[in-house]
């Protein structure tokens, strides 16, 4: 590795080429703690010739590797094999164009979610996608993950919001997959290359859809009881023909840490949950329809209801929700935040199977979701220290997957599979499935040197490889 790790250092500098022990361990993981992997080396280049040179390198010495963002990821998709190189893109932030006439930008893969929207305020534009992470993560992983968040409800998934992409290939060629213009491709390369969890390409530049900026906003707090009666809300919402930006669930250990928190904003602690409903577009359209959601939130048993009357109030009460994660993640050493889906018909009993899983665990968990899209996130406080403890959050975070999946839903929304859920694809798809799916990524990725074997089953000695809790089975904790 000798020779390799000097021609890195040539490339991008030694300032750009870590080896150090302390290094390594800080990109062991993402932010789902429960796997790590210790690689070899950390190069961070900072152009898209120095990651073809990089790649070229990796791929002649037959050594694995994977793109890294921010490590915001929640599934493992980041975590590098053991004795593997990461390719970490933090180095290229630029915004290389803007169109703000065609509502189009050019952009490195590590620029910042919110940055991007930042930029283009002032052409009254907007980058859509919005995860909570959205101050720290970037564009590069959001491609990667597919990633979603609050007002994905309305205005769709990062797929959404991609023109094209140029991507390095693992033999270190590059291409562009997608169209300039925005139109569609013969074949779709883009839109496979979107939530394919860095497995068939580096990518080094993106082509994002902008949107302009809704001319207002109507955004409505009601708190609940419980946490069940908040979710037959939301699909009273959607019933009556209403079309929310954004509908967010927060139950009632969620509501209490934020409270406890700097991103506290007033949320009423004595309630069981509370829902965060925010429509947007014309002001005219608005007066109606946030006239017409609060009587419909009127209309059932409530604990209290607040409308933000100023920008400053809405500002808040996001601020709440998206900080909410940092909140809980003050109330034990580590995180395993789940990701599932179900119908939004089912939320209520998705969340019933949620509240039996805690009870039976005697684990602590905290739920705050998309309610709109029922995309479901868990939010289980553990200490992995305790190799059963680790163990019993795998097995329960299992357990409410599957139930996804016979309530008719998906082991992602839009954390990715990950290391988190690869042995539970073959219950979502077929093994004739998964093989054409393993067939086509080889098409891109051959030698499988590529973030390997990410977002397919893994054998169990290689799944086995990256677990903190290894020894223990956590179907027997």
């Amino acid at each position: 590795m000798d020779e390799l790790f000097a021609q890195l250092r040539k490339v991008v500098g030694d300032n750009h080429f870590l080896n150090d022990a302390a290094s390594l361990h800080a990109y062991e993981s993402d932010a789902l703690t429960l796997f790590r992997g210790r690689g070899s080396c950390i190069v961070i280049p900072g152009s898209r010739e120095e990651v073809v040179a990089c790649v070229k390198l990796f791929h002649a010495a037959s050594v694995p590797f994977v793109a890294r963002g921010a490590g915001t990821g929640l599934s493992g998709g980041a975590v590098v094999a053991p004795g593997g190189a990461i390719l970490a893109m933090s180095r290229m932030r630029k915004v290389i164009e803007v169109h703000p006439e065609e509502h189009w930008a050019l952009v490195e893969p590590g620029v910042i979610n919110a940055k991007l929207s930042e930029l283009v305020a002032p052409y009254g534009l907007c980058f859509a996608p919005d995860p909570s992470s959205q101050k720290v993560c970037t564009l590069g992983g959001n491609v990667a993950e597919n990633a979603g968040g609050p007002h994905c409800f309305l205005h769709g998934m990062t797929a959404q919001h991609v023109r094209f992409c140029e991507v390095v290939l693992p033999d270190g060629r590059i291409e562009s997959w997608g169209c300039r213009s925005g139109g569609d491709s013969d074949l779709d390369l883009r839109g496979f290359l979107l939530g394919s969890e860095g497995t068939l390409g580096v990518i080094v530049a993106i082509g994002v859809r902008l949107m302009p900026v809704a001319e207002d906003a109507f955004t409505v707090l009601a708190a609940y009881h419980s946490l069940l009666e908040a979710c037959e809300a939301t699909t009273e919402i959607v019933a009556a023909g209403l079309q929310p930006a954004a509908m967010e669930v927060m139950d009632q250990n969620t509501i209490k840490a934020v409270e406890d928190s700097v991103y506290r904003c007033g949320l009423p602690t004595e309630a069981g949950a509370v829902l965060l409903v925010e429509l947007e577009g014309p002001r005219r359209v608005m007066e109606r329809d946030g006239k017409e959601l609060v009587d419909l939130l009127k209309s059932r048993q409530l604990m209290k209801l607040d409308v933000a009357t100023s920008p400053t109030q809405r500002a808040a009460l996001w601020k709440g929700r998206k900080g909410a994660g940092g909140a809980l993640g003050r109330q034990a050493p580590d995180s395993y935040v789940m990701d599932g889906v179900v119908p939004r018909s089912r939320l209520v009993e998705i969340m019933s199977f949620v509240e039996e899983v805690q009870a039976a665990s005697g684990l602590k968990v905290a739920n705050l979701f998309h309610a709109g899209d029922g995309n479901i996130h868990p939010h289980f406080s553990y200490d992995a220290r305790n190799p059963e403890q680790s163990a019993l959050v795998e097995k329960c975070g299992a357990q409410i997957l599957e139930r996804c999946l016979e309530l008719g839903g998906s082991l992602s929304g839009e954390h990715g599979i990950g290391l988190e859920k690869e042995h539970l694809l073959s219950k979502q798809f077929s093994a004739a499935t998964l093989k054409i799916m393993e067939r086509v990524r080889r098409v891109f990725n051959p030698d499988d040197l590529l973030n390997p074997g990410r977002g397919l089953p893994l054998s169990r000695g290689c799944a086995e490889a990256f677990r903190r809790h290894r020894g223990v089975d956590p179907s027997q904790a």
